[in-house]
């Protein structure tokens, strides 16, 4: 069975066919309006105007839709419920548990920050199905980021993955050794351990032949690398960066301004 090392989906799509900088600028500039733009509804507008019809552009929204349910949304909605509950302001109580207690001013806090979160994790989650890795790092190194730089980020991409996809070889091992993976949630549990230990130990070999690999594919060497993959890189995909730049530089500066 083919292991997948990293979350990109191949579609034939224009989200597809920008260039991996390009969608890595759109990325930080959806993370940027949505944290520093100061209207209160940007980071809601943006999911409207932008994360779903991105999702849709890039032919992805079934697995990022899947995404959101399994993860982004858990985790927007937990901050969510901590912010409104511990967070002291305001003073006009619409909510209250025992000692806790959610006023309309910590309730619209909660949910612009639960928000942000939806929406820069969202981005990133874009980013990862739309983009392999191998093409980003191609990009990366091209203009000049050093190699050794270039592999931690791919690397970081491709942890989880990794990690997913060595976790399902080993439980299938430990599966085939009669280890009972599937019954009660106690003994569930206890089958935890065993599936522990290889998993970290592979981890940390690999570590090794990593090291071994950047060795052996010159990442150190001085001279000009070449790639037999090159990445294109159009005029619109320069123009919308420079536009991208200038949403941030607005962003920022009226953020600033209006403090």
């Amino acid at each position: 069975m083919h292991e997948r090392l990293s979350f990109h989906i191949k579609r034939d799509s224009v989200l597809h066919r920008l260039n991996p900088l390009t969608k890595l600028v759109l990325t930080l500039a959806l993370i940027f309006l949505a944290f520093t733009f100061p209207w209160y509804w940007m980071p809601h507008l943006l999911i409207l105007i932008a994360v779903i019809p991105l999702s849709l552009l890039g032919k992805v929204f079934r697995e990022f839709w899947l995404t959101a349910l399994k993860l982004i949304l858990p985790a927007a909605g937990f901050l969510f419920l901590m912010q409104a509950f511990f967070q002291p302001i305001g003073t006009d109580v619409i909510f209250k548990f025992y000692f806790l207690d959610i006023t309309s001013e910590s309730l619209m806090f909660a949910f612009k920050n639960a928000m942000r979160v939806f929406v820069m994790v969202s981005a990133f989650t874009l980013f990862l199905l739309t983009t392999h890795p191998s093409e980003l790092m191609s990009d990366l190194t091209r203009r000049g980021l050093p190699g050794q730089f270039a592999y931690v980020i791919i690397s970081t991409l491709q942890i989880i993955p990794q990690m997913q996809a060595k976790a399902q070889t080993i439980i299938s091992a430990q599966r085939s050794r009669g280890l009972d993976t599937e019954s009660t949630f106690f003994k569930r549990a206890g089958s935890v351990l065993p599936l522990v230990g290889p998993l970290v130990f592979g981890s940390l070999v690999e570590v090794e032949e990593r090291a071994i690999a950047i060795e052996a594919r010159g990442f150190t060497s001085k001279h000009a690398k070449t790639s037999l993959h090159e990445i294109p890189d159009s005029d619109f995909d320069k123009i919308l960066r420079w536009i991208l730049f200038a949403l941030i530089v607005f962003s920022i500066g009226l953020n600033l301004w209006l403090s």
